[in-house]
């Protein structure tokens, strides 16, 4: 039952051409493109449409005539008009974390701002629900903020003469919240984010990191289904900013928000995004999952910023595997399973089930002694040297199992179906490999 018998074998595998080493990658582009859309499960929470925001008395003129396809230094020196965001558009999904990235100056700040109308974008639409808020009333545009979306900045802006439980809890005052129902709304975030406890401290006698919590607490006190974060961590130390990415990896694990974070750190965008928008000179250059921007970066200011991000802590089982070259069913017994392995040739195969989940891997010279021996039942033969391995697992997981065999590693989706398998070679090239500009 080889899985080059015909152009679909009974494990179901496609039957793949070979490539490199003889070997067929598994679409790649396609694992990429799945990782590029994780977070989103179809329901889109925001949509930007042609969005553009210019300064200057003769901004209308930029979107006239050909000034639209000028790049900003152009529009600066032909018409003096500052151009902060140029025709960006992108959807987000209900529950994803979207970061939008770049090097100060790239547009991301006023972006986020022109999310809330906090900045009055000059052009475009800012969907939300389906909703255009561009064409919202000051009654209406207010409601949203008080209600629909939150927004944390990097500067905390507590009130430094209420405690942290009436400054979390500022936001349902506004609302018209009575004092007993906001306090037991509030003590329920501040116990969630870690600051329970500190309900009477006042912000001078907390860290910064307490402070951004109790920012955050106040965001999420009002409930909203989408949060806007600028930049929130990047004034606190090192470690403090560690641990509150954790923490907001944690809660979003739990809340599972809308999120638009804005960050210039590439670190930050990959623990933190389910896919990242690259920004420059107002432009969105490339739209990706971490894996997406490292693999294709789609020009060289793309590529710079990825070219010492670790591979390793990147890049997933699924872009380096191949499909399996030999594989076996369980049932069929070992006799089938030594023909699989010999007429590819291999020296073992990997076994499964009516079902396709991984049993384990059966050797050529297992598979010979067990016949020898009068066996051919494979149920409790096969070897567990060679552990699976989810395709969402990094590399840098791979690379002790990669050591201690020189057989392909295993790799099965969430219910522990075998889906392909990673030579050490191609680890090893897919960790060492720079990034290049397509």
């Amino acid at each position: 039952m080889s899985a080059h018998d015909s152009n679909s074998s009974a494990t179901g595998f496609p039957n793949p051409e070979p490539g490199e080493n003889g070997q067929e990658s598994v679409n790649v582009a396609s694992g990429i493109g799945e990782n590029a859309m994780a977070g989103w499960n179809g329901d889109c929470a925001i949509s930007i449409k042609s969005l553009w925001k210019v300064f200057g008395k003769n901004s209308d003129r930029v979107l006239a005539g050909d000034a639209a396809d000028l790049d900003k230094t152009e529009i600066l020196d032909r018409l003096g008009c500052v151009v902060a965001l140029q025709d960006a558009s992108f959807d987000v999904g209900k529950g994803e974390t979207f970061v939008v990235m770049g090097l100060s100056g790239s547009g991301k700040s006023t972006l986020v701002r022109c999310l809330i109308r906090l900045i009055e974008p000059t052009a475009g639409k800012i969907l939300i629900d389906n909703k255009d808020i561009l064409q919202y009333s000051e009654s209406e545009l207010t409601e949203l903020r008080r209600t629909k979306v939150a927004m944390v900045f990097q500067h905390y802006g507590l009130q430094p003469h209420r405690n942290v439980l009436d400054n979390a809890a500022w936001g349902l005052e506004v609302q018209g919240v009575n004092k007993a129902l906001r306090y037991d709304r509030t003590h329920e975030i501040l116990e969630l984010v870690g600051l329970k406890g500190w309900e009477k401290a006042y912000p001078h006698e907390l860290s910064g990191g307490m402070q951004q919590r109790v920012g955050l607490a106040r965001a999420l006190a009002v409930d909203p289904e989408i949060l806007l974060m600028d930049e929130p961590f990047s004034g606190l130390d090192p470690l403090i900013r560690r641990n509150m990415q954790e923490e907001l990896l944690r809660l979003q694990q739990e809340l599972k928000k809308t999120i638009v974070f804005i960050t210039h750190d590439l670190e930050e965008a990959v623990k933190l995004g389910d896919r990242i928008a690259i920004m420059r000179d107002g432009k969105i250059v490339q739209i990706g999952s971490s894996q997406d921007l490292v693999l294709n970066p789609i020009d060289d200011y793309v590529g710079e910023f990825t070219q010492n991000v670790r591979r390793d802590t990147i890049l997933t089982a699924d872009s380096v595997m191949v499909a399996p070259a030999t594989v076996a069913m369980s049932h069929l017994g070992c006799q089938a399973a030594l023909s699989d392995i010999q007429a590819n040739p291999s020296s073992a195969a990997f076994v499964i089930d009516e079902s396709r989940k991984y049993l384990g891997i059966l050797t050529l010279d297992r598979a010979s002694w067990l016949i020898q021996s009068g066996v051919d039942s494979l149920n409790g033969n096969l070897e567990d040297t060679t552990p699976s391995v989810p395709s969402t697992a990094p590399l840098e997981d791979l690379i002790p199992l990669s050591m201690v065999s020189s057989l392909p590693i295993p790799v099965v989706d969430s219910d522990g179906k075998l889906v392909g398998e990673i030579h050490r070679d191609a680890l090893a090239q897919a960790i060492s490999q720079k990034g290049a500009a397509s």
